[in-house]
């Protein structure tokens, strides 16, 4: 009798135990449509906060999953980049379909673009000393605007783009630009090419406006002269004086004339 009391107890213990873990499992076991709605609405409040400033008032987010579709309009190309960006680091975001249109200010022609970004780029790198090595080309079609050449260091690309990002009527831009090597040695020849060339006195006038001096570009030992001169002459000084400099491998001399010194 004692024998079966204990089975009887055991038995009961045992049916306990599995209906508080029945119990358990069915308080912890969220529905996996409940928890993914849970998700997108954290999500959502999140992508609110992040854009919560006047400048994305005219933004809107929608979240689908853990993925943000972002349409409407700003003023800048930054502002798109800008909102992209806070939104990718929302935590929980895996994908952001930016349809963002740049269309803040006055409709800009492609001609005029390129000019305001000719001449702020012509100076935007005065003061740090690396004006003359660093040689940027600029194309506008239909507010697409595409930067190639070559800059110093990542700073002088990193400004560049900022610059251009931040320029109304600027829809679209396309990164061409290449960064020179870290080289010792290019940085040598760089400083020689620029007190040889700038220290002959017909080509020191290039030195007084830092919007047309003669860019000097180095790689490995290769030397590119670029820019505009007054004359024929002075771009053979120009290519004779950088041939002169020792370490280099080769110039080569794709200085222009201008069209309008009929020399």
């Amino acid at each position: 009798m004692l024998q079966k009391g204990y089975e009887v107890r055991g038995w009961l213990s045992a049916a306990l135990s599995a209906l508080s873990l029945t119990v358990l499992v069915g308080v912890l076991a969220v529905p996996a449509h409940v928890a993914m709605a849970q998700d997108t609405s954290k999500i959502e409040e999140e992508v609110h906060k992040v854009l919560d400033n006047k400048k994305f008032q005219n933004v809107q987010a929608t979240v689908q999953g853990n993925t943000v579709a972002l349409t409407g309009t700003v003023a800048v190309l930054a502002d798109k980049e800008d909102a992209d960006n806070r939104v990718h680091h929302v935590h929980g975001v895996k994908g952001v379909d930016n349809e963002i249109r740049v269309a803040g200010g006055a409709e800009v022609t492609d001609e005029a673009l390129r000019n305001k970004l000719s001449q702020e780029l012509s100076y935007y790198t005065v003061g740090y000393g690396t004006t003359a090595f660093t040689n940027l080309n600029i194309s506008v079609q239909n507010g697409v605007v595409t930067l190639g050449g070559t800059v110093y260091w990542p700073p002088d690309k990193a400004s560049a783009l900022s610059i251009v990002a931040n320029t109304p009527g600027v829809k679209v831009m396309v990164d061409n630009i290449q960064v020179q090597p870290v080289s010792p040695m290019d940085d040598q020849l760089r400083l020689r090419l620029e007190r040889v060339i700038y220290g002959d006195p017909s080509l020191q006038k290039y030195a007084i406006n830092p919007a047309k001096p003669i860019r000097i570009q180095v790689i490995n030992g290769n030397v590119t002269l670029t820019g505009v001169v007054d004359s024929k002459m002075d771009h053979d000084i120009a290519g004779i004086r950088a041939n002169t400099v020792p370490g280099v491998f080769k110039v080569t001399n794709d200085l222009q004339v201008s069209s309008g010194s009929g020399k």
